[in-house]
C-alpha cells in the first residue's frame, strides 16, 4: 500500500516555504534516544528527551515535518473524538477524565513551550464551539454538557438564538461553547522546536530510513536503508499512522480527512477569529481561521484505501465541505484559494496508543491518534520522560497496546 500522506500540496508546506533541511546519515551514531519520526509528535518527544538530559538522535525517512504534520489543520482541543460521557462508559469515570484533562493541560503545556523557544507559529487561546447539526443530536449533546460540567471543564450551554447573536451561525439546534482551546500552525512550529533543540545537542537527519533492528540486552542496533546505524539504548516511535506497517494487530482504521482554506478575508470571518468550531454530524465539519486572516475548514472523513482514490475525491470533497458552510452561514461567499487531503488513524475509543509494545525490545511508541493527535503528543511527553525512568505513568494502562 503506498502512503503517501498528502495530495495537492497543503497550505502550511506553501505557506511556510521549506524551512530548514537537515542532512541525511551519513556515518555511524550512538545515543541514550533514538527517535523515528519527526513530525509534530518526534519534535515534541526529542524536545522533552534533551530537557532530560539524553542524548538523541532523531531520523526521518522524509524530509522532517513532511508526513501528516504538513496536512493538519492544528486544532488544538481538548475534546476527544469520542465524547466524554461515552468515553465514561467504555472505559471508567477516572480514565475518560483523566484523557480529557491531559487535552487541557497539553494546550497550556504548548502555550508555555511556544513561549519559551520564542515561538513565531501564530500560537493562540480559542474557545470552542460544538454545535449541533440535527435536532435528535440536542438529547446526547446535552448529557455531554453535563458530563463535562461535573468534570470540571468550563463550558456553556448556548440556545440556537444565541449561538446566531455571537457567531452568526444558522439552523444550528444549540451547543457547548468551551473557554478552553487554540490553533498553531503545527509545521512552523515543529520545525522551530527542531531548531531550538539543535543548538542544544539534538542531531537530526531526514531522508534517512530504519531498515532493521536488532535488539541486545539494552541497546538496540538500528540499520538504516543508507547504510549506517544507530545504536541506541531506546529507541521512541513517533511515527503515527505508519506503524500500521509495523505492528501486526489491527489497532486503528485509517481515514482520508480533506482540508479548504479561503483566500484572505480581514472582515468576514471576525466574530469567529477567537474560536474553534466544529458540529456533531458524521463526519462533522470543523472549522478555525488562520492567523493570517483566512478560513480552514475541513471534514469529510472517510475510510483511506489508497492516496489515489483519496485525491481523486478532492473536488467533490471540497463541494460537500463547503455546502456544510453554507447550511450555517448562507450568506458567505467562500473563495478557495487551497484543498487538499491527508490520512489519519482512528482508534476504537478516540485514544492514543503510546506505551511498549512486547515484540519491540527497549522501545516506546508515541502514535497520538484521532482529531486531536497533538495534544496527545504532548500527553506523551511525560509519559516517555517517566518511561526513561521505569516510572508508570497514571494514563498508561488507558493507553496501551492490547487494552
Amino acid at each position: 500500500m503506498n502512503m503517501d500522506l498528502k495530495s495537492n500540496e497543503p497550505f502550511w508546506l506553501l505557506k511556510n516555504g521549506l524551512i530548514e533541511s537537515y542532512p541525511s546519515l551519513k556515518a555511524d551514531g550512538e545515543c541514550d534516544v533514538l527517535i523515528i519520526g519527526g513530525g509534530i509528535t518526534g519534535s515534541l518527544i526529542a524536545h522533552q528527551m534533551l530537557e532530560d538530559g539524553y542524548s538523541t538522535i532523531l531520523i526521518d525517512k522524509r524530509e522532517v515535518c513532511n508526513g501528516s504534520t504538513s496536512a493538519t489543520t492544528s486544532m488544538l482541543q481538548y475534546e476527544i473524538d469520542v465524547p466524554l460521557f461515552e468515553l465514561i462508559e467504555q472505559i471508567g469515570e477516572k480514565g475518560a477524565v483523566e484523557s480529557y484533562k491531559a487535552c487541557s493541560k497539553a494546550i497550556d503545556t504548548i502555550d508555555e513551550l511556544a513561549k519559551k523557544i520564542k515561538s513565531d507559529a501564530g500560537f493562540k487561546r480559542k474557545k470552542s464551539l460544538y454545535f449541533a447539526a440535527k435536532k435528535k443530536d440536542v438529547d446526547w449533546l446535552k448529557k455531554e454538557f453535563v458530563a463535562r460540567k461535573l468534570a470540571g471543564f468550563e463550558v456553556k450551554w448556548l440556545e440556537p438564538d444565541e449561538i446566531f447573536e455571537k457567531f452568526g451561525f444558522e439552523k444550528t439546534y444549540g451547543g457547548i461553547v468551551s473557554k478552553q482551546g487554540a490553533s498553531i500552525d503545527a509545521f512552523k512550529f515543529a520545525h522551530e522546536l527542531l531548531e531550538y533543540n539543535v543548538k542544544k545537542g539534538l542531531q537530526v537527519f531526514d531522508k534517512t530510513e530504519m531498515k532493521s533492528v536488532k535488539s541486545g540486552r539494552d541497546y538496540n542496533l538500528v540499520s538504516t536503508v543508507n547504510g549506517p546505524t544507530i545504536k541506541a539504548k531506546k529507541i521512541i516511535y513517533c511515527v503515527g499512522y505508519e506503524s500500521k506497517n509495523m505492528i501486526k494487530e489491527h489497532f486503528v482504521m485509517l481515514k482520508s480527512t480533506y482540508a479548504v482554506v479561503s483566500e484572505i478575508d480581514h472582515d468576514k470571518f471576525k466574530n469567529i477569529t477567537g474560536t474553534l468550531v466544529w458540529n456533531t454530524d458524521d463526519p462533522y465539519i470543523y472549522m478555525r481561521t488562520t492567523d493570517d486572516r483566512r478560513l480552514l475548514i475541513g471534514g469529510g472523513d472517510e475510510d483511506f484505501y489508497d492516496a489515489e482514490k483519496r485525491d481523486s475525491l478532492l473536488n467533490t470533497k471540497e463541494k460537500s465541505i463547503l455546502k456544510s458552510l453554507k447550511k450555517i452561514k448562507p450568506d458567505y461567499e467562500f473563495y478557495t484559494d487551497f484543498v487538499w487531503a491527508g490520512t489519519f488513524g482512528e482508534t476504537k475509543d478516540g485514544l492514543p496508543y503510546i506505551g511498549e509494545h512486547k515484540k519491540f525490545k527497549n522501545s516506546y511508541f508515541v502514535l497520538g491518534f484521532g482529531g486531536n493527535g497533538i495534544t496527545f503528543s504532548v500527553a506523551g511527553m511525560e509519559m516517555v520522560s517517566l518511561f526513561m525512568q521505569n516510572k508508570k505513568h497514571p494514563l498508561t494502562k488507558y493507553f496501551k497496546f492490547g487494552r
